[in-house]
């Protein structure tokens, strides 16, 4: 299962619920992105990053 690097933020599972109330599974996909960061010793490394985070946070993108 994929994660964000900087945030943590996984898939969510539940269900969803019809008029009946009948319950189906479905999950919720995060966005994730794959963008590559300079890290602090100053290696590249391609990591997935949720779009909020990518707006939000300041990574060294290479």
């Amino acid at each position: 299962m994929a994660k964000c690097y900087v945030t943590g933020k996984k898939s969510l599972t539940g269900n969803r619920r019809s008029h009946a109330l009948n319950a189906t599974k479905h999950s919720w996909k995060v966005n994730l992105q794959t963008v590559k960061i300079k890290l602090e010793d100053g290696t590249t490394k391609k990591v997935k990053v949720s779009a909020r985070a990518l707006k939000k946070s300041k990574l060294n993108r290479v």
